[in-house]
């Protein structure tokens, strides 16, 4: 079984229910046209980021709750993948949105058993922003503190090997080296940064955004670094036990899942107040507009898993040094998306030879 070198926990910064009827007339009625599903209630969870949009605009517009008809949603509200991994496992949330390393995480260290991903749900919308007094080019990071939100989670391993790319040596685990990685939690990042005890951070959206309106540069997008300038920054995963039990209300979450990033999609104004108004919700505080549009703008919000990056992922966190070469076969369960797509007239959506057999 390949193993995780060390990973810390963060804890929950919320639980919360909701589950309003959504305004918007053109959401389908649930297919099972109100039929009871084979459980009462499906536990769901997701961080208030904007990259986990289609949870924050899917829950907030109740297109997810209309898909599952009698059963009732209760959702849990992460600050870090690890602990939302945790979380599954322990069966408090039996569905959740997450970023690609701690799903690679989860599936590895329980050897396969876990949880399988589902769907994709958003590319893009991390990016590297720096002190522009402190660095002006790529070559002038060495020396200098960067942050990330955790240890192993997306970002930092996505730092960690576009420094090793770069030829500077940093050990994983302490971050220390040619260059600072400081694990700083995002909703401490902007006072770091403004205190001077970070250079910079490598950080999804909003925090990059925020730091903008600090006077921070962005100095990288992370599409840049990427084939066709996509990659997936949240999958949806459920529990192997819950996917295995009640397949149908998985079903209905997919259709929920699909449904809300097409009105994203036809409604994108809408949609990003509706996504900043359950931020405010789940949080306590909504984004401002400076931070909000150009954050909202860099985030593609698709079904796709884009899987053959999950797998250079992997890849990344073994080059790091955070992740023994992992064993992904079998991570990917597309079957109930590609049929749910296929009612809706798109294309089925690949695996890259890493799905269920």
């Amino acid at each position: 079984m390949a193993a995780v070198a060390v990973l810390t926990t963060a804890g929950l910064l919320s639980a919360c229910s909701y589950g309003s009827k959504s305004d918007d007339k053109a959401s389908a009625k649930p297919a099972a046209s109100g039929a009871k599903l084979s459980a009462d209630t499906v536990k769901i969870g997701y961080f208030a980021n904007l990259t986990h949009g289609t949870a924050l605009v899917g829950l907030k517009q109740g297109i997810i709750q209309q898909e599952l008809g009698g059963t009732q949603i209760k959702t849990q509200v992460f600050n870090a993948g690890p602990a939302e991994i945790e979380a599954l496992n322990a069966g408090s949330i039996d569905i959740g949105w997450i970023g690609p390393s701690p799903s690679i995480n989860g599936y590895t260290q329980s050897g396969g058993k876990s949880l399988k991903i589902i769907s994709g749900s958003a590319s893009g919308g991390v990016k590297l922003v720096v002190n522009p007094d402190k660095i002006k080019t790529l070559d002038d990071i060495k020396g200098k503190k960067i942050a990330t939100p955790q240890l192993g989670n997306t970002q930092d391993v996505a730092l960690l090997n576009f420094l090793a790319e770069k030829g500077y040596k940093v050990d994983a685990q302490t971050g220390d080296g040619d260059v600072k990685v400081l694990r700083t939690d995002n909703k401490v990042t902007p006072d770091a940064y403004k205190s001077g005890s970070i250079d910079g951070a490598w950080v999804p959206e909003p925090t990059a955004s925020k730091l903008v309106t600090l006077g921070a540069k962005v100095l990288l997008n992370e599409k840049d670094v990427w084939p066709d300038k996509k990659f997936v920054i949240t999958n949806l995963i459920v529990s192997q036990k819950f996917l295995k039990e009640h397949p149908d209300v998985v079903e209905a979450v997919l259709r929920g899942s699909v449904k809300t990033n097409a009105w994203i999609k036809a409604n994108s104004a809408q949609a990003k107040d509706v996504a900043n108004a359950q931020i405010k919700a789940d949080a306590g505080n909504a984004l401002d507009a400076s931070i909000l549009d150009p954050a909202w703008q860099d985030i593609d919000f698709i079904d796709d898993p884009l899987a053959n990056t999950l797998q250079s992922e992997a890849d990344h966190a073994v080059t790091a040094g955070l992740l023994k070469k992992p064993n992904l076969a079998g991570i990917y369960d597309l079957t109930l998306l590609n049929k749910v797509l296929k009612e809706n007239n798109q294309p089925a959506v690949e695996d890259a030879g890493l799905g269920t057999k």
